[in-house]
């Protein structure tokens, strides 16, 4: 509910403050193999048993990549007009949140630890390449207004305290495509460890 709205947010700032307008295009493509890449691991999990029990792997912590590959991105777009060294600052506090999100997923218990280290090297790989593709590009900087809108969106959109079923989706679609009565659970993986 939080980093899907944001993410097209972005694409849209991307058009905006960027000369070249196919920007928004490599980030929606980023962002969506991030997407593609958790949904198609769960997906394998949890119509088809496919994952590892020695190492307690579900699939990609959809949180932690979808996170990894967002925020930093975001703000290098955010911090477009500022001097080198605060941009760097920015993009480093973008690189530091989704470590703090795959923090709270293992917290929660939520996911494994390798759950959330792939989930995070998968979505630091994709906004990294992003990043390193369009290094010499300086967005157009942002009025404090327009800065404060495209900050206050996100929070918006966090207060609105609706969950997304993104999960239950997954499951019923991969009970569907694999043709069983139930999606695999993590007990039954590790009974095979067993």
């Amino acid at each position: 509910m939080l980093l899907i709205p944001t993410a097209a947010i972005m694409a849209f700032l991307l058009h905006w403050k960027s000369d070249n307008k196919r920007i928004a295009w490599y980030w929606v493509l980023a962002f969506c193999t991030a997407g593609a890449v958790v949904s198609l691991s769960k997906i394998a999990f949890l119509g088809f048993g496919i994952g590892s029990a020695r190492y307690n792997f579900t699939g990609f912590s959809g949180h932690s990549a979808m996170s990894a590959t967002l925020w930093p991105v975001m703000f290098w777009l955010l911090s477009g007009r500022l001097a080198t060294v605060w941009r760097g600052a920015a993009v480093a506090i973008g690189y530091l949140i989704p470590l703090m999100v795959g923090l709270s997923r293992l917290a929660l218990d939520y996911h494994s630890v390798s759950e959330v280290v792939t989930g995070l090297l998968l979505g630091f790989s994709l906004s990294t390449a992003f990043l390193v593709a369009h290094r010499h590009i300086r967005p157009r900087g942002f009025s404090p207004l327009q800065l404060g809108i495209a900050l206050l969106l996100p929070l918006l959109l966090i207060g609105h305290g609706r969950i997304a079923t993104t999960q239950q989706f997954l499951q019923r679609l991969s009970v569907q495509i694999a043709g069983i009565d139930h999606a695999w659970t993590r007990e039954e993986l590790l009974k095979l460890r067993q």
